[in-house]
């Protein structure tokens, strides 16, 4: 599958997890909005570094993780005997996109089970790195909190982190997770300015479901592409 269909489609993975963007990271975004100073909050000229800059560390951490995933591709698919092994990565990686489908639809939770794990093995260590960066007063700082919030536990992260494993290079899998973390922008920048909006908007079933069954087309179609039951272009 050529990188620039994986960039493309690891973009439109991320817009249409949107849904489940605003869920997980709703809270943390409006209280970092909400812990600025009030002339700061309400004026949005003045508010879009901050915003800018805590989703620009946050993509950075993807970034950093991607390029770390991608090279240990690299070398699992160097290692395995099988000349195959990179093709069943993809095809791993066609699975994680299926369930984060239907984890975004909401007609299973398995993924959930992921983000406790994680939270209790790694952001229960991360977490306090964060809180000592409060309460934001510079936009620098603002990205200091976003490379925290980065590694927050999240199964539509881990989902594109297993894709970026099949990637089998380090600049691979440092630019698919660039492109799924511009693909979470429009989202997450739009919670920062009109949170309770774009809330109502996502939390209505038929937008969840309508989100999760095209992600989980994606996720079929890399999965077939791998296994050679689709015809690449």
């Amino acid at each position: 599958m050529p990188l620039d269909v994986n960039l493309i489609s690891a973009f439109l993975v991320a817009l249409l997890g949107g849904v489940h963007c605003v869920g997980m990271c709703g809270g943390i975004v409006g209280a970092l909005t909400l812990g600025l100073p009030d002339k700061t909050r309400q004026r949005f000229g003045l508010l879009i570094p901050y915003l800018l800059a805590y989703n620009s560390g946050r993509i950075a951490s993807y970034v950093a993780a991607g390029a770390v995933m991608g090279g240990v591709g690299a070398a699992a698919t160097g290692l395995t005997v099988v000349h195959g092994g990179q093709l069943v990565l993809q095809v791993i990686a066609g699975l994680f996109m299926i369930a984060l489908g239907l984890y975004v639809a909401g007609w299973w939770r398995g993924l959930a089970a992921v983000e406790h794990v994680a939270g209790r093995v790694v952001w229960k260590r991360i977490e306090p790195l964060g809180r000592q960066l409060l309460p934001v007063r510079r936009p620098g700082q603002a990205f200091l909190v976003g490379l925290v919030w980065g590694w927050l536990p999240c199964g539509l992260v881990y989902s594109v982190l297993v894709w970026s494993i099949s990637t089998g290079d380090v600049v691979r899998g440092a630019l698919l997770m660039l492109s799924f973390g511009l693909g979470t922008l429009p989202a997450l920048l739009t919670m920062g300015t009109a949170a309770g909006q774009l809330t109502r908007y996502v939390r209505r079933p038929g937008v969840r479901r309508s989100a999760g069954a095209l992600v989980i087309v994606f996720g079929a179609y890399y999965a077939l592409l791998a296994l050679g039951l689709w015809p690449r272009a």
